[in-house]
């Protein structure tokens, strides 16, 4: 009997780009705002990651708003994966704007005007309205087509009910297309706003599941609405005061918000919006929603930026602004004086500190652990013990980046499972830092623009190999 030979399938998944921090899906704290080991891709930093914590219930209670936190700490130890981990906990409502504090120097706007507008991003308004809907299941639809093509504009009838109610509805030619692109149907529940004419198909009616013996998944059953077909509805919109500036101050509109061709905006035309937006909050039409702006690297910023962010915190709708750095004592960037972090001793003076310790080798297994399952790469136990000794020698960052690497190596040679062999051969190949600056040190006479005032290094920590 002949050998069936059968072919392999490859289930198709979604396609996703894995970034540093793609792993991070919130705090990892429980109901008492107590950090978990383990959780949510996050690992150690407990005392970090439970002042976060705080700071995060605070701001989705609303009780604080022009505030200022520093997440400082040595470079690769989870400083922008907590302020990643404050922006999932925050969900959507809260906008959550994110900057590296050299992109002010590089937009084509002056830096006060850059930081403003980084800080009306991370500013929601909630904008209430109501607003007159039909809202009912679809009876019949009567299309009437003229017998001549082009002759006559199309026209029908739509009937509608609730449980309660029955009414017929007038159509014409926006309408009738309208409704054609839904695919709208008898049986279908759907509701129309009366001011726009927009058709929202809500589902299929529960009385008509038994019509086809083969539904698609894409299917969605609801009630049938009760009480009258027509409603008053209440519509909210949030929408940052960044849009609001946009949208009012360019002759496009809101399409300007697609193009990025925002630039500077009067600060007359924020004075305007700003006070209708505050008429709006006093006849109880909107509500601010205070978010947070986070500022990476904020030791670039020069000290005009420090003192334009010490006047904004003053403002009474400014967001919270959080900040992480990972200098020691150093120049203040403007200036020729020293301060701790960069930043100037006023504006410390503003910052609640958070500051994150360096990861045990134990955090440095479980992250390493987490990265290969969110790379989705399997590893052998040896294999990843040695990753975590590299972790410990170099640097996390270092041993994250050799997971790829030593996957694609394993599959060079056909493995299943990244062994020893696949790690040892990437380290091979690519250098750290340390064993980098060493090689620099051996052959500076032959590099260009070479300055041996490096020193002589420690050659100890630096030439270390694997076997």
């Amino acid at each position: 009997m002949a050998d069936l030979k059968l072919s392999e399938t490859r289930d198709l998944t979604r396609i996703e780009r894995i970034g540093a921090h793609s792993h991070i899906r919130g705090l990892g704290l429980d109901s008492a705002l107590e950090p978990r080991a383990v959780s949510e891709g996050m690992v150690g930093q407990t005392s970090a990651r439970k002042a976060a914590g705080i700071i995060l219930q605070m701001i989705k209670e609303g009780r604080i708003a022009g505030r200022a936190v520093l997440i400082a700490g040595q470079p690769g130890t989870g400083k922008t994966a907590i302020a990643m981990g404050m922006a999932k906990s925050l969900g959507l409502e809260t906008p959550f704007a994110m900057i590296s504090a050299s992109e002010i120097f590089s937009l084509e706007m002056s830096k006060t005007e850059a930081l403003m507008q980084s800080f009306r991003k991370a500013i929601a308004v909630r904008i209430k309205e109501e607003t007159e809907v039909i809202e009912g299941e679809v009876v019949e639809i009567q299309i009437d087509r003229p017998a001549v093509a082009g002759a006559a504009l199309k026209t029908g009838k739509l009937t509608m009910k609730t449980t309660e109610m029955e009414g017929v509805y007038d159509l014409g030619a926006k309408m009738i297309e309208s409704l054609g692109k839904e695919k709208v149907q008898s049986g279908d529940v759907i509701a129309i706003d009366k001011p726009s004419g927009k058709v929202t198909k809500l589902g299929r009616s529960f009385s008509r599941s038994r019509d086809y013996d083969a539904i698609g998944p894409q299917v969605r059953f609801v009630q049938c609405p009760g009480g009258e077909l027509q409603k008053r509805k209440e519509i909210v919109h949030c929408v940052t005061l960044h849009e609001i500036d946009v949208i009012n101050s360019r002759t496009q509109g809101f399409l300007a918000l697609f193009t990025g061709d925002t630039g500077e905006i009067r600060a007359e035309v924020r004075e305007q919006i700003d006070t209708k937006v505050a008429e709006w909050r006093e006849e109880g039409k909107a509500e601010i929603v205070p978010g947070v702006l986070f500022i990476d690297e904020v030791h670039m910023l020069d000290i005009e930026c420090f003192s334009f962010l010490n006047r904004a915190l003053e403002n009474e709708m400014a967001p919270i602004l959080a900040v992480a750095t990972n200098r020691g004592i150093t120049t203040i960037r403007g200036t020729n004086y020293k301060s701790p972090h960069g930043i100037p001793i006023d504006l410390l003076d503003r910052l609640l500190i958070i500051t994150t310790q360096p990861y045990t080798k134990d955090d440095i297994h479980k992250i390493l652990d987490i990265r290969c399952q969110e790379e989705d790469v399997e590893i052998a136990e040896e294999a990843k013990a040695l990753l975590t000794h590299i972790g410990v020698e170099t640097s996390l960052r270092y041993a994250i980046h050799l997971i790829s690497a030593a996957a694609l190596a394993c599959q060079k040679r056909k493995g299943k499972v990244v062994e020893n062999e696949d790690i040892t051969r990437a380290y091979n190949l690519f250098l750290d830092v340390k064993r980098s600056t060493q090689y620099l040190m051996e052959y500076q006479e032959q590099y260009m623009f070479s300055e041996a005032s490096i020193g002589d290094g420690d050659e100890d920590g630096t030439s270390a190999k694997l076997s």
